[in-house]
């Protein structure tokens, strides 16, 4: 295992590394100027290099940054001194850690205040990136990557006796989000620094984010997950910006000297906002943009009185009040008390985030009408739509603006992303509960869905059934998505499916209405996280083959074509492929005990788990895979090992429940001589973007496999593109676009279209019983959830899921997600798989045409179009 080294006569912290467990064995495996890899690799580079077509030069075709190397030296060494009163041979891996970090936050600094006299004397309009979520990711080797100095950096911790993969591995991954919609706000934010664009991510400084996962006896345990327990040495603690958030209360109303009436909040519990920001480091190019999270506190932190009178509850009302918004992420709503907590939670960080941006405004302007040219404000889904209304209120009752003049500057500053088709996902809040906690929101929520009902009975005479469908408060319910359409310049989609389907289906109406709101932004994601940090050697591979353009252009990655068909650059990507394989597996054994054969295709699903997205499909087909074998013990048959990690919410139960049954059958097949390793099966525990990287360039296949018509977009499909993965998968979200940009031959597609899928859901005329009843090898699997076959201890565990494919003890639709639909093709698609991967050129071929292709998928396009049509920013030179 590697460890942080030290000198010969110091073994005190070596010995501390050496019991821990760590990430680093397997990085190490991939990191320049390591042993076997390195070799490996340095014989790669040492006879391409004579191969037709001719790799490009080394030369440097992006910017770099000075790093003083002997600065930050002394700076690490200085810090360990200073916060832990030791030398670095006395000090362990986390202290180094801390050391290293703040060290390179040093850096950073000098940089983030140049960007921020830019901005203040350039005076671009801003982006605020509206978030409930931020997936971050470590920070200290995104950051050193961004810096240009990661190669240094690494050349100077060698020269301290530090192994700068041990020293990552100390970071625990932010807790500040759970899935795509948190990870694609961090890779926007990426973007948006490198593209040089005035930007500020707002969100929550979750102190144990939405939980770490923990796996007991094949079950989701959710845990807290206490990621500033050593305290964080990149952020910065901002009390000078500190906002007051106010919750319930009453709504008075006077009248001012000029005769205007006024309202103003009484009766209010408030809490106290305050801000913490984290650098974000465009690269190589001096930019550092903001992400900055919002902390709560209370307005009064212990009452003394209360306190001594007995009443302890209240003497510390005010504390526990701030203390629970900003606890956990997704709090479960499945009570009116977690639906509360959330809703607080969203009002919360808008209601901060809104007020320092206006007051960023007018520190530097004089003309609060003219804030829509300077401030944007783009709400990531639904969950910061309260936005909204909090502008109005700023601007009429703190500006004192009329209802017009703050109405035209709401509306051209508010821009709404949706990130769903299923409208079940579109948030809707009790009116009860929304006109008690935000009740002045509430009552500007009610004017502005009266004046847009008018609207609607004036452009559909006596046709209350569009009212109905549009209107912002109905039956009971404030509707989010209808308030951010209604009120936002630009409505966008994720992808060009996605989008089209809005238009023409879930909101037909509003499109009837705001054609010119409409547009398309297909999702992207970051290669300088997910090919320049966490695949470093295919990276070093791309670079020699076309340059290191792609790093800050990623369609010049489309170089690579010329070399997919070459026989020598074939057999160099799939060594790379190999030994990314082999660090993967060194993962998997040391987390979940479990041998895999680095030569079986490494079939991979991690995502988010939830019913549309189909693990289900995954595992039944595993099982049927699984019965063939035992059935036919001599069959061809090439070794697979099927790889999950996924996060269920901790109310879902039939998501937590496909955990345990992936688990159980995981149990029983790994364990079984019988089939001679044929399969294994691996769920990794608490997926997160730092294993996430290690995954991607392991990865042989890509599991795509939602419902067509029910994935926005995805973004883990380019994350294993990007690292020569091929796609297995159905035409839905940017699936689309990926095979469009590949080519089908490159990829394997099954399964129902969206149109199909749609007509099924208007029109009836599926019966899964059906295929139950007449497919022997559905029947088996099916049977197989509820016999014991994989629960003998309970049969009847896996009932629930056996019901909802086939209703039969519920009124509700059978089989909602077409999993016993698709089955077939699916089990047809991995067949081809199996057959391409057995032809190991072409199969080379494919995945170098894979990454080749990925150009288009980047979050620098991505935010360059979000520029150009919706936001309209400047950029910035330093």
């Amino acid at each position: 295992m590697a460890t942080a080294k030290k000198p010969a006569t110091k073994e005190t912290a070596a010995k501390k590394t050496a019991a821990k467990k760590s990430t680093a064995a397997k990085k190490s495996t991939a990191a320049p100027a390591k042993s076997t890899a390195a070799k490996k690799t340095a014989a790669v580079k040492k006879t391409s290099a004579a191969k037709k077509p001719a790799a490009k030069k080394a030369k440097s075709s992006v910017p770099h940054l000075d790093f003083d190397k002997d600065l930050f030296k002394r700076s690490v060494v200085y810090n360990v001194r200073t916060l832990y009163r030791k030398t670095m041979e006395e000090a362990t891996d986390q202290q180094i850690f801390q050391a290293v970090g703040y060290a390179i936050k040093d850096q950073i600094v000098d940089h983030w205040l140049k960007t921020q006299e830019a901005y203040e004397k350039q005076d671009p309009k801003t982006v605020y990136y509206l978030s409930m979520e931020f997936l971050m990711g470590r920070a200290l080797g995104n950051s050193m990557i961004n810096l240009t100095a990661y190669k240094d950096a690494k050349d100077a911790l060698e020269e301290l006796g530090v192994d700068i993969n041990v020293i990552e591995d100390q970071e625990p991954d932010a807790a500040l989000g759970n899935g795509g919609l948190g990870r694609l706000a961090a890779c926007f934010l990426d973007s948006l620094a490198t593209l040089g664009y005035s930007a500020y991510g707002c969100g929550i400084r979750y102190r144990y984010g939405m939980f770490k996962q923990e796996i007991r006896d094949g079950y989701q345990v959710e845990v807290p997950d206490n990621w500033l327990a050593d305290g964080n040495p990149f952020e910065l603690r901002r009390p000078e910006y500190t906002k007051e958030v106010r919750f319930g209360g009453y709504v008075t109303s006077y009248t001012d000297a000029n005769g205007r009436n006024n309202y103003r909040l009484e009766g209010y519990q408030a809490v106290k906002a305050v801000p913490y920001d984290l650098p974000v480091v465009g690269y190589g190019n001096g930019i550092v943009n903001t992400l900055r999270i919002w902390d709560a506190q209370p307005v009064d932190c212990f009452r003394l009185d209360s306190f001594d009178k007995g009443d302890y509850q209240k003497a510390v009302e005010q504390e526990n009040l701030a203390r629970n918004i900003v606890e956990v992420l997704y709090p479960n709503d499945n009570h009116i008390a977690g639906k509360e907590l959330r809703l607080k939670q969203q009002y919360f960080f808008v209601s901060a985030s809104i007020q320092e941006a206006v007051a960023k405004y007018m520190r530097n302007h004089d003309d609060i009408h003219k804030l829509y040219e300077k401030v944007t404000f783009q709400l990531n889904d639904t969950h910061p739509t309260v936005t909204i209304p909090e502008l109005m209120r700023i601007l009429m009752d703190e500006y004192y603006l009329t209802w017009d003049e703050a109405w035209e500057i709401t509306t051209k500053t508010c821009a709404y992303t949706n990130h769903t088709i299923m409208s079940e996902a579109l948030e809707k809040w009790p009116i009860d509960l929304f006109s008690r906690l935000l009740p002045r929101i509430y009552q500007i929520v009610e004017e502005i869905n009266r004046r847009f009902e008018a609207q609607i009975r004036s452009r559909y005479p006596g046709n209350e059934e569009k009212v109905k469908k549009m209107a912002i408060l109905y039956d009971g319910q404030v509707k989010m998505a209808n308030l951010a359409i209604h009120a936002g310049y630009s409505v966008n989609g994720v992808a060009r499916l996605h989008t089209e389907i809005l238009k023409n289906q879930e909101l037909r109406d509003f499109y009837e209405l705001y054609p010119e709101k409409f547009n398309n932004k297909t999702n992207g994601i970051t290669q300088r996280r997910f090919l320049l940090h966490g695949n470093p050697l295919l990276a070093d591979w791309v670079t020699k083959k076309v340059g290191d353009g792609w790093i800050t252009d990623l369609p010049k990655i489309a170089a690579l074509k010329d070399f997919a068909k070459d026989e020598k650059a074939q057999e160099e990507f799939m060594k790379i492929k190999y030994q990314n394989k082999l660090r993967l597996a060194k993962y998997i054994k040391e987390h979940n005990g479990i041998d895999v054969d680095p030569n079986s295709i490494f079939d991979v699903q991690v995502k988010r788990l939830h019913e549309y997205k189909r693990q289900l499909l995954n595992i039944l087909h595993v099982m049927y895979l699984y019965n063939q074998l035992k059935e036919h013990p001599t069959m061809e048959f090439y070794p697979r090992t099927f790889i999950f990690g996924a996060k269920a919410a901790a109310g879902y139960r039939n998501a937590k429940l496909t955990i345990k049954l992936i688990n159980s059958v995981a149990d029983r097949i790994n364990n079984d001589r019988f089939i001679n390793g044929k399969i294994k099966v691996v769920f990794i525990e608490n997926y997160c973007v730092s294993n996430a990287e290690i995954i991607f360039a392991a990865s042989d296949v890509s599991e795509q496999i939602s419902t067509a018509s029910k994935e926005a977009s995805g973004t883990g499909n380019m994350k294993f593109m990007l690292n020569g993965a091929l796609t297995l998968g159905t035409m839905d979200g940017a699936n689309v676009e990926i095979v469009e940009e590949v080519g089908k031959s490159n990829a394997f597609i099954f399964g129902l279209s969206s149109d199909e899928v749609i007509n099924y859901e208007n029109n009836g005329g599926y019966d899964p019983m059906e295929i139950y009843r007449n497919d022997p090898d559905v029947h088996m699997v099916l049977n197989q959830l509820i016999n014991g076959t994989y629960s003998p201890d309970d049969p009847e565990r896996f009932r629930h899921l056996y019901n909802s494919l086939l209703n039969t003890e519920s009124t509700s639709k059978a089989d909602t997600y077409f999993i016993l639909k698709d089955f077939k093709s699916y089990a047809e698609a991995q067949k081809h798989v199996e057959k391409a991967y057995r032809n190991r050129s072409k199969w080379a071929q494919s995945a170098i045409l894979n990454v080749a292709c990925s150009g288009k998928f980047t979050s620098d396009r991505t935010i360059q179009e979000y520029v150009d049509d919706i936001w309209h920013l400047d950029k910035v030179e330093l």
